[in-house]
């Protein structure tokens, strides 16, 4: 049990000390949009670059990251189905579908290096390397299907994965690794440095955004969604991991992966494409909430 709040008393506390500044308005409302673009376009490409770059990988790898992807997959088909059988609305099942198979980046990486250390961070960082473009296309391709939006075309496709800085910064790291490539010790010490600040002001920044007025809305498309993200992708991602022969460490992070929040920037795709921006934030919001019971559940199975 001490373990347990070790693990997810500084990052979940964090979360609500941003809520708390919100509620405060403290420094003000304004700054924190603008610490989110900072931890989003320079904080987390820094560490990613820096864990990435000193990682060390091997053959397994390959299946840890594919468990990862056929379980996100086989999660968006069952949600497709189960909305066959009892149809939602067309932009309703967008948000739907961000909420079953997007995750917290930030909530992951603080988490997996609370519980894992160092060999935690590289691990998550290589299933975002490929996770986050995957879900990129899955989510747009749900969009171009679901609904009108005349955005929706491959170059908005190409756009969205090639502009995305977490990618950007998984390419250069991996880039860095592979090709063996010398970087300065000044620049690694200021990597490492950037790096350190990203976790907490990105948790921060979960926090101010958490909205809880909504959350009365569209309740059995918030309760799909979150038997999505909560029962069908753990089932799937333990599954897998099993058949694929993955190690302990590896199954681990795979199924902390796999109970986290739905993404904060599901909100900024839905309303861009023409999702349901209500329910989505109301998933936001539940999932950030509800996590902590999977999370616990976690530590107390697989830790």
């Amino acid at each position: 049990m001490e373990y347990i709040f070790t693990s997810l008393v500084p990052v979940f506390g964090l979360i609500l000390i941003g809520y708390f500044f919100k509620r405060i308005s403290f420094p003000s409302h304004e700054f924190w949009p603008m610490a989110d673009k900072l931890t989003y376009f320079v904080l987390m490409p820094a560490l990613l670059i820096f864990k990435l770059s000193n990682a060390k990988f091997d053959a397994n790898s390959i299946n840890f990251v594919l468990v990862s992807l056929i379980a996100i997959f086989f999660t968006m088909i069952i949600l497709i189905i189960f909305n066959k059988i009892s149809p939602t609305k067309n932009s309703s099942f967008t948000s739907i579908i961000q909420g079953g198979i997007r995750f917290n980046t930030y909530v992951f990486l603080a988490l997996s290096g609370s519980i894992f250390g160092d060999e935690g961070l590289v691990l998550s960082a290589i299933i975002l390397t490929f996770a986050i473009p995957f879900i990129n296309i899955l989510c747009v391709t749900i969009f171009a299907l679901y609904s009108d939006n005349n955005k929706l075309d491959f170059i908005y496709l190409v756009k969205s994965i090639v502009k995305n800085p977490l990618i950007i910064g998984c390419v250069i790291g991996g880039a860095i690794n592979f090709l063996s490539v010398p970087i300065p010790v000044s620049i690694e010490n200021l990597l490492e440095i950037l790096s350190k600040a990203a976790l907490p002001l990105g948790l921060l920044s979960i926090g101010y955004a958490l909205v809880l007025k909504e959350l009365n809305s569209a309740k059995k498309d918030l309760i799909i969604s979150c038997i999505g993200k909560f029962i069908i992708l753990p089932l799937f991602i333990y599954s897998f991991g099993m058949m694929f022969g993955l190690n302990e460490i590896m199954i681990s992070i795979l199924v902390l992966f796999s109970v986290l929040p739905t993404a904060p920037s599901s909100f900024i795709l839905a309303r861009q494409l023409g999702g349901d921006i209500t329910l989505m934030t109301s998933i936001i919001t539940v999932q950030t909430l509800a996590s902590a019971l999977f999370i616990i559940l976690f530590l107390k199975l697989f830790v």
